[in-house]
């Protein structure tokens, strides 16, 4: 039987992820109105993504350091706090420079968040001695479902964006004090227990280079699927919402049960199939002539994608528990860069293709990835 303690330490850090996912999808689900108060193109937004990328890279690195010193617990409330605060930033914004600041504050607390927070699943998850990765990312998505309905519901209303933005933010500073007494502290560790920074492995780099296509992928759905609706297929902004409304609960959805299928066929099975059947939400996007199917493809897109990212993390986590935030940085951070920047591709690609040409770039990377998992994760459960 599983004691109470780690019970209340699972929905903690279940929580966690979800805050993570409800206020990082406040900015997702309003970028096409972002836009237009800021009067930035898709090219602009793509350079405004890398950008946010690199700030939360250099934060990643930081990070792994400050989490294996002072425990995940205390760093991801500290982050997640001002998370909560920076989001507020983008929708104060009114031209380029100034969206630029804010999404710059925004990625390096989103970067310091995920590392901590993943260090922390790996924690609870090493406790309770099996696979739950996966469930913990599922509320990740729940997160990006609600913001989907609710930040869809204000723009419907024709709430002012900074509202909408403001009541997000209060949201997040409520769930983050509600769970930090339940998270788990004993991954604290002293100087003695660590020697030096841990070496870089082929393991290491096999991990980060499918954190990095994957979370690419991840990426498009997330930043570009409601412009692709509405830039491409004319919808609304409010009917745009619901392609990564979408996305965001089927991939909630599947990492309810994926950590039950990797326990069976391990990780580097999971991940080779998960991948192909990603690339495959990304075809029926690509070729979608109506909304409905472009839809449905983003919702295949999230039932692939779905329980691969935290497979990355949690062989990450374990290849040296001594380090184990360090590793999850530096497998994190280079899945983030490709989150976050990776999609400011597609935004530069649209200068001299259609944005659903564009999107051929995570489909071979998902491609890529089938062929890597085996290598990487091998029977890793």
């Amino acid at each position: 039987m599983v004691e109470p303690t780690l019970t209340r330490a699972r929905v903690a850090t279940s929580a966690l992820l979800f805050t993570n996912g409800f206020v990082l999808g406040a900015w997702i689900v309003h970028i096409p109105a972002i836009m237009d108060r800021t009067d930035i193109s898709a090219a602009t937004l793509g350079t405004l993504l890398l950008w946010m990328g690199v700030c939360a890279w250099i934060a990643m690195q930081a990070a792994g350091f400050f989490v294996d010193r002072t425990g995940s617990a205390r760093a991801v409330v500290v982050s997640l706090l001002v998370m909560c605060l920076a989001i507020t930033l983008p929708s104060l914004a009114t031209n380029v420079w100034t969206l630029a600041a804010g999404l710059g504050i925004l990625g390096a607390a989103n970067g310091i968040v995920d590392v901590s927070q993943n260090a922390q699943a790996v924690t609870v998850e090493r406790a309770f001695g099996r696979p739950i990765m996966s469930s913990f990312h599922a509320y990740f998505s729940a997160g990006g479902l609600a913001a989907s309905v609710l930040g869809g519901g204000m723009l419907a209303l024709g709430w002012p964006v900074p509202l909408d933005f403001l009541v997000f933010a209060v949201i997040g500073l409520a769930l983050v004090a509600a769970v930090r007494p339940h998270l788990l502290d004993h991954d604290v560790r002293d100087r003695e227990d660590r020697p030096g920074r841990p070496p870089w492995t082929l393991q290491i780099v096999l991990l980060g280079a499918l954190a990095f296509a994957l979370m690419l992928a991840e990426g498009v759905a997330y930043d570009w699927s409601t412009v692709h609706l509405r830039d491409e297929l004319g919808t609304s902004e409010a009917l745009a919402a619901v392609a990564y409304g979408a996305f965001s609960l089927t991939m909630f959805i599947s990492r309810l049960v994926v950590d039950r299928i990797v326990a069976v066929t391990g990780a580097g099975t999971f991940v080779r199939w998960a991948s192909l059947l990603g690339a495959c939400g990304l075809a029926i996007a690509i070729v979608a002539p109506v909304p409905a199917i472009a839809i449905a493809g983003w919702a295949v897109v999230g039932i692939g994608l779905a329980g691969c990212v935290p497979q990355f993390f949690s062989a990450a986590g374990n290849v040296d528990p001594r380090h184990g935030a360090a590793i999850i940085a530096r497998v994190t951070g280079m899945g983030y860069v490709a989150l976050l920047s990776g999609p400011s591709v597609i935004g530069l690609l649209t200068h001299w293709v259609p944005l659903t040409t564009a999107f051929l770039v995570p489909l071979a990377l998902c491609l890529v990835a089938s062929a890597l998992a085996p290598r990487a994760l091998g029977s890793h459960r």
